[in-house]
């Protein structure tokens, strides 16, 4: 399912909701755009959220404790995030107009709120020096099973560099993912795979994935692609891995060679 948000407005612009909107997602997923000197505050007594700093100064608050961040470019800077558990009231005054991506879920369980600076977020180059680069691309992972077990979410992001794919070799998981796209130009388009369906991505644009299939990302020339990944770990089931397409394991033989090296 894809979801095309168009210009973001002032206030909360959903994507989906648990209740209403792409329920098989088990999420509920949004952007809060807030104008400099603005605040909003948020608390929910079911759902545990998390909020990454798209672009923006804002200072998040929350219990006695206060963190200011601020981002210029999705595609050169890593995120800061603020995590916490149900019942936990978070303030978010906006310094410099700001959007916010919140992602939130049902979570019985209670924890500690953790901050993650740009420095605590994991960020690796992928497909570097294989198939002529053409799926290189950079993946930030902010928190995931590894590092937050007591969470049924994970959250990331991923810059695909232009002309090339990104979630690749084509794999699947249990678990359903969101993923929420930008461009650093308005006429910027890719195109999102799931299964044999495909969806012309654009800018402000979402995609749905249920669990089970494939969903390889690829973007046009001339065009970076970012997306935040978000995925919902199921009862019993989390996700800590992916199964690749069989059929396109042969790519990841040691030294492989493809056409016109063959």
């Amino acid at each position: 399912m894809l979801i095309k948000l168009g210009q973001i407005k002032s206030g909360y612009n959903e994507i989906t909701n648990m209740e209403t909107k792409a329920q098989n997602m088990l999420m509920d997923v949004g952007i809060q755009k807030i104008a400099a000197g603005q605040a909003v505050t948020f608390q929910d007594s079911e759902k545990e959220t998390a909020f990454l700093l798209m672009d923006g100064e804002v200072l998040f608050q929350w219990e006695n404790q206060s963190k200011s961040a601020a981002r210029v470019s999705l595609f050169d800077e890593s995120p800061s995030a603020l995590h916490v558990s149900k019942n936990m009231q978070v303030k978010i005054e906006a310094i410099k107009d700001a959007e916010v991506l919140v992602q939130k879920t049902t979570n019985p369980g209670a924890f500690e709120a953790k901050f993650y600076d740009r420095e605590d977020c994991v960020s690796e180059i992928l497909g570097e020096n294989v198939w002529n680069d053409m799926a290189r691309r950079v993946i930030r992972t902010v928190f995931d099973y590894t590092n937050a077990p007591y969470s049924n979410m994970v959250l990331g992001e991923v810059v695909n560099f232009p002309g090339k794919w990104s979630s690749y070799i084509p794999h699947g998981h249990d678990q359903p993912e969101v993923y929420v796209y930008r461009f650093d130009k308005e006429s910027g388009f890719g195109a999102g795979f799931i299964g044999d369906d495909v969806y012309k991505i654009e800018n402000n644009s979402a995609l749905c994935i249920p669990g089970g299939p494939t969903h390889p990302q690829v973007t046009a020339p001339g065009y970076p692609m970012y997306y935040c990944w978000m995925i919902r770990h199921l009862e019993n089931n989390p996700w800590v891995g992916r199964t690749n397409d069989s059929r396109y394991e042969w790519l990841l033989e040691k030294d492989v060679k493809i056409w016109p090296e063959k």
